[in-house]
């Protein structure tokens, strides 16, 4: 087998890697602070997406930006959306649900994605059709032998990767990084310390939900397409991520997303006439994980969550 288009499979599964943990994070951090499963997480990936096209196609067209500009628009009305969308969610339906049985938070949270995906489907002209997205990262091709990766590719990767470690040294290392744990580990001796219980956990849904609208807009940027349902399948890769790789730390999820994506890039590798099967075989895979650590890679202790 050719050396370099094996190289060229583990970099598209790095890349898909950072994306699905910085979807499977958030899954951890909301399950870290309330317990609660959020369930419309997969469709603020694909609101962030669409907030970054919106902004950066209007910001072009009205003051001609160029594209680095546009990109930082963009990239700041995802996060800006995806944020926001995290807090409404916390206020509104997970935290007046807090005493009611999980089944409730979580069909509540579902229910609100649906909304929230067809409100994109409805409210976007001709929104039930794909996408595009526009180049906004420098073009240009990275070769060696048969390897082959675009420089907006690179990119994509470190900022990703940058963004995963600098949100683990968040949580570890700041002021507010301590609240969310405090509350992770006892909200009540939390809350007698003097930690307001509601500002941190509506910034952490705050900080999950912007984590999910940046992985929308790099998906945008890597694919050049998206689609107001691409966030169903995200949500529940970045949901199994969160589970086999631990639901409740920090660590698990980010090891759970490039697992995921491990399988799949061994899949395409070494069946490449099977590749479609690549999402058959990682759930397979994932089921099997499961039961052999049902509490996830790193199993969750209650002293160490987030």
């Amino acid at each position: 087998m050719d050396i370099g288009i094996v190289a060229q499979q583990l970099f598209n599964g790095l890349m898909l890697g950072v994306i699905y943990s910085m979807i499977a994070v958030g899954f951890s951090l909301f399950f870290g602070v309330l317990d609660v499963i959020k369930f419309s997480h997969g469709d603020v990936v694909t609101l962030g997406s669409f907030s970054a096209l919106g902004a950066a196609g209007v910001s072009g067209a009205l003051f001609a930006l160029p594209p680095a500009l546009a990109l930082l628009t963009g990239l700041a009305a995802a996060v800006g959306a995806g944020a926001l969308a995290g807090i409404v969610i916390g206020r509104i339906l997970v935290i007046p649900l807090r005493g009611a049985p999980s089944i409730n938070v979580l069909l509540a949270t579902l229910m609100a994605g649906t909304v929230l995906r067809e409100a994109i489907r409805l409210g976007v002209p001709n929104g039930g059709n794909p996408k595009p997205f526009p180049a906004l990262l420098p073009s240009g091709m990275i070769n060696a032998g048969s390897f082959s990766v675009g420089i907006d590719s690179v990119i994509i990767v470190c900022a990703g990767l940058l963004l995963v470690v600098g949100t683990h040294l968040f949580v570890t290392r700041t002021r507010f990084g301590l609240s969310i744990r405090a509350v992770a580990q006892d909200d009540e001796v939390a809350r007698l310390a003097g930690i307001d219980q509601q500002r941190v956990v509506l910034g952490t849904f705050a900080l999950g939900s912007g984590l999910a609208a940046f992985a929308g807009c790099m998906l945008g940027l890597y694919y050049r397409e998206i689609s107001f349902n691409m966030g169903v399948l995200l949500g529940i890769i970045g949901f199994a991520s969160a589970v086999v790789g631990g639901l409740g730390s920090l660590i698990g999820p980010i090891i759970g997303g490039f697992l995921f994506a491990g399988v799949q890039t061994l899949v395409v590798v070494a069946m490449p006439i099977s590749s479609a099967y690549r999402d058959v075989v990682a759930f397979a895979v994932i089921i099997i994980l499961i039961a052999l650590f049902p509490t996830g890679i790193i199993a969750e202790q209650r002293s160490e969550r987030v």
